[in-house]
Order: structure tokens, then sequence, then C-alpha cells
């Protein structure tokens, strides 16, 4: 294992690997909020369920 930070750079290696996982955990976050069952923000989009009368059951 210590070869292969013989060949990366350890610094760029892990800013690159900080920066690559700041972005997809915003891409991963913004898909979210993209839809209707996760948006956290503007909450469901739903309309109400209107309940229909009950009709009474009788001979």
């Amino acid at each position: 294992m210590w070869r292969i930070w013989l060949i990366f750079d350890p610094r760029r290696a892990l800013v690159a690997l900080f920066i690559f996982l700041f972005v997809l955990a915003l891409l991963i976050h913004f898909i979210l909020l993209s839809t209707d069952r996760f948006n956290w923000l503007d909450g469901p989009h739903k309309a109400a369920v209107v309940a229909a009368p009950a009709t009474p059951v009788g001979p």
C-alpha cells in the first residue's frame, strides 16, 4: 500500500478525493430535492384526497 503513495502525492490525492465526495454529495441531494417523495424543503405536492360521501346501505 505504501508504494501507491510513492506514485501519487498524498495531499493532491486527498484534496481530489474530498472535492469528488463533496460534489457527489451535492449531486445526490439535488436529485433527492427534485423528487416528490424526498423533497424536505417544499414537501409533497400531492392533491388532497377528497373522501367520497358514504351512501347509506338499506333495503
